[in-house]
């Protein structure tokens, strides 16, 4: 997880800059708030790291471009940006590949109301989700 190491500050000086409180980055992200306050740990025994969708989940709805949170600048770098699922190398047209990625992203993008159906699911109790997926028969 090398271009995680400065997440934790980054994190901070982004939801600090933004005026955004823990809680905040929580709801946005669908986590709990102690969650949030992992991820800016300062020692490296109690923090934790998003997961991809929390991560894409707080980029979107701060509209924080990706690279202001990861560590892409590595000087042993071998010309290729190593994420899960995606793979560049320096020879590779970035701008074709963020476009397509972009394109996909506003594709599967939820709609207000879906969101907001989505943060009520999120919310409900454990026993209100299994009736709640049984009725929808998963």
């Amino acid at each position: 997880m090398r271009y995680l190491q400065t997440f934790n500050r980054r994190l901070r000086q982004i939801r600090e800059a933004g005026q955004l409180s823990c809680e905040d980055v929580a709801e946005m992200c669908g986590v709990d708030e102690a969650r949030v306050v992992s991820w800016e740990s300062m020692d490296v025994r109690q923090r934790a790291w998003p997961g991809v969708t929390e991560l894409l989940d707080f980029c979107l709805k701060t509209e924080t471009p990706l690279e202001d949170l990861l560590d892409l600048d590595d000087a042993g770098d071998t010309g290729q940006l190593e994420l899960p699922g995606l793979a560049f190398s320096q020879g590779d047209d970035l701008s074709t590949a963020l476009k397509e990625l972009e394109q996909e992203i506003s594709r599967i993008q939820l709609s207000e109301e879906e969101m907001e159906l989505l943060r009520r699911f999120r919310k409900t109790s454990g026993e209100n989700r299994r009736m709640i997926l049984q009725i929808l028969g998963k």
